[in-house]
C-alpha cells in the first residue's frame, strides 16, 4: 500500500477547496474519531467481508462446505497410519493426502465433503497433485484472501481522493496514483505466480476464477457506498449548516495529504 498511499501527495486539491472554511488546527485533529468510525467500522468491514467470501468460495470449490471449517483442524484421524493424528495443515508434509484419506472411518457429521463431480479441478504447482480435500486448498485459499484486499484497496485508495466531491468531478489525472494501482496488483501477482516464492510465501499460483474476481463485487459496495454518501452529504448541506451526514462522517484528516504535497511542491521547485 506504500505506494499508493504516497501518491495521495501528486492528487490535484479538490475543485471546491477555495469555498472551505480553514481547518481548525484544535478541533480538526489527523486522527478522529469519525476517521476511525468510517475506516474501520465501515469501509473496513466491508473489506473483511470481502477477504473472508474469497477465503469461503476458494475452499468451498476445492471440496470444502463452509460450515464444515470450523473445528477441522482440531478433529482426529480414526484408523490406520493416521488414527490419533491431526492433520499437517501448517505445512507440505501432507499435501498429497486427502481429506477422505485421513478421515477414513471417521463417522462424525463434520466429515462431509463436496461431491468430486463438482467439485473445481486444478493441480498445485507445489504438490503436483489436484487441490481438492487437500491442506493446498487452504494454500490457496489464503492466497486468495490477500489478494481480494488488494481488489478492494483500489476502492479504498480511490475514494479517499476526496472528502466531498464525486470522482465523476475529480477525475483519475493523477498518474502517480494510476500507476500505484497497477503496482500493488502487479506486485501481488508477482508474489502468486513466481514459482520460486510460493513455498517460502506460502502463496500459490490461483486459478484465473480465483484472482480478485470473488472480491469485485465488494470494490463496487464500497466505491458506491462512499460516492451515495458524498451525494447526500453534498446535497444536504443548508448553506454553512451540515446535514446528519456530514457532521457523523465528514472527516478533516487531510493535514497529513496537504503536508505530504507541500513537501512534493517544494521538492520539484529545487
Amino acid at each position: 500500500d506504500m505506494v499508493p498511499a504516497i501518491s495521495l501527495a501528486y492528487e490535484n486539491p479538490e475543485l471546491d477547496i477555495m469555498e472551505r472554511k480553514p481547518r481548525d488546527a484544535n478541533l480538526d485533529h489527523l486522527v478522529t474519531a469519525k476517521l476511525i468510525s468510517f475506516s474501520y467500522l465501515q469501509i473496513g468491514m466491508v473489506q473483511a467481508a470481502s477477504a473472508f467470501y474469497t477465503y469461503f468460495v476458494v475452499m468451498y470449490d476445492y471440496g470444502f462446505y463452509p460450515s464444515k471449517l470450523f473445528g477441522l483442524a482440531l478433529k482426529e484421524g480414526c484408523e490406520g497410519d493416521y488414527k490419533d493424528e491431526q492433520y499437517e495443515w501448517n505445512t507440505n508434509k501432507q499435501n498429497t493426502v486427502t481429506m477422505q484419506q485421513f478421515y477414513k472411518g471417521c463417522s462424525d457429521d463434520l466429515f462431509e465433503w463436496r461431491d468430486p463431480n463438482d467439485v473445481f479441478e486444478y493441480k498445485s504447482n507445489v504438490s503436483d497433485e489436484d487441490i481438492a480435500y487437500t491442506s493446498e486448498a487452504l494454500r490457496h485459499a489464503q492466497c486468495a484472501y490477500f489478494v481480494s484486499i488488494v481488489i478492494v484497496q483500489w476502492a479504498d485508495i480511490m475514494i479517499c481522493k476526496t472528502r466531498k466531491l464525486s470522482i465523476a468531478q475529480q477525475g483519475m489525472r493523477n498518474g502517480m496514483l494510476n500507476f500505484g494501482l497497477l503496482f500493488e496488483t502487479v506486485l501481488a501477482a508477482i508474489l502468486c505466480y513466481v514459482p520460486w516464492l510460493n513455498k517460502p510465501l506460502g502463496t500459490r499460483q490461483l486459478a484465473f476464477r480465483h484472482f480478485g474476481l470473488p472480491a469485485f463485487p465488494f470494490f463496487a459496495i464500497i466505491f458506491f457506498y462512499d460516492e451515495l454518501r458524498k451525494l447526500v452529504l453534498r446535497r444536504t448541506r443548508d448553506g454553512n449548516k451540515p446535514g446528519w451526514v456530514e457532521r457523523n462522517t465528514y472527516y478533516q484528516a487531510n493535514s497529513l495529504l496537504i503536508f505530504c504535497q507541500q513537501i512534493s511542491k517544494h521538492t520539484e521547485k529545487k
